[in-house]
Order: structure tokens, then sequence, then C-alpha cells
């Protein structure tokens, strides 16, 4: 596997787990990215982004019939961070809202499954940049045993293509 497939395995399984992102959209002029739950379809990589909304948000209200948009993601324990692109789409598709609905997601709707709120939105990522992070002690520690930090911290940093 190469450095660019195995950094991206790595977003995978680090999105998979933590699933906070900072998502907006692109060159609309539509406001801030807001967080939003990520969620995965399946164990497969470079499948769709799925994000419960609901119809009043300010992100929805702009999207329309879909925008390009742009996505940050930090796992929560600093070890990776990423920046990706995609295109985000409304998309009810009820199968997989019965898929993925949990007790965490039903919290938000009174209507359950039904409410008229509900907007299930896919984002298809295009390309990532993504960080591993090489924390300042070790940098720190390499640099004292006569390593250059900056020559290693190369192969924690790829381009990646995130869809299939």
């Amino acid at each position: 596997m190469g450095k660019e497939a195995e950094i991206a395995a790595k977003f995978w399984k680090a999105l998979r787990s933590d699933r906070t992102i900072m998502l907006g959209l692109v060159g609309t002029g539509e406001g801030h990215a807001q967080p939003m739950t990520a969620q995965l379809d399946g164990d497969e990589d470079a499948s769709p982004i799925w994000i419960f909304s609901a119809k009043n948000v300010d992100l929805v209200k702009a999207l329309g019939e879909g925008k390009p948009a742009a996505a940050q993601f930090v796992a929560k324990d600093h070890g990776l961070f990423a920046t990706f692109d995609g295109v985000l789409t409304p998309d009810n598709d009820r199968a997989v809202i019965d898929r993925l609905w949990n007790r965490f997601v039903a919290a938000w709707y009174e209507g359950g499954k039904s409410d008229p709120q509900l907007q299930l939105l896919r984002f298809d990522p295009g390309h990532a940049q993504v960080w591993l992070n090489e924390n300042s002690l070790s940098a720190g520690i390499k640099l004292m045993l006569g390593k250059d930090p900056k020559k290693e911290y190369a192969d924690k940093v790829a381009e990646v293509k995130l869809a299939g």
C-alpha cells in the first residue's frame, strides 16, 4: 500500500470513529462552515458521507439542488487533520435513513423518520489533504538525536483522492 492509500485509510478510520466535521458551501457567500455529524454507510472507504440536518438550517436552505462544499476534520486525539472538498446534495433516500437512523439522530426529530424538517444530506467527497500529527515533543526528541523532523514529516502529509 502506498503512502497516499495508507494515509487515506487512516482518514476514513478516524472519520468513522470521531465523525464531527466542519462543513460549508464553497464560493456561495452563504455563511460559515458549521459542525455536522458525518455517518458512513457500511465499511467501505470512499463511500458518500451522510449527514442528518434540518430543512430550516441556513446551510440546507442555501444548498438548493446541490453545490460544491468543503469540510475540515480533526481527529479527537489530534492525530490526524484533514480538509476535503466535494459535492453536497439533499437526498432523503428512505433506505439510507432507515439504515443510519439511531437514537442519537432520533433525539433531534420529534416526528421521527417522518419529521417534516428532516433533511438527509449526501456529501460525495473528492480530494483531500490529510496531515498526520507529529507532535512537537516527538519533533524535539528527533532534533536532539540529529534527525531532521521536517524531512521525516514529509511522509505524514498526502494529497489523496477520496472518491471511489
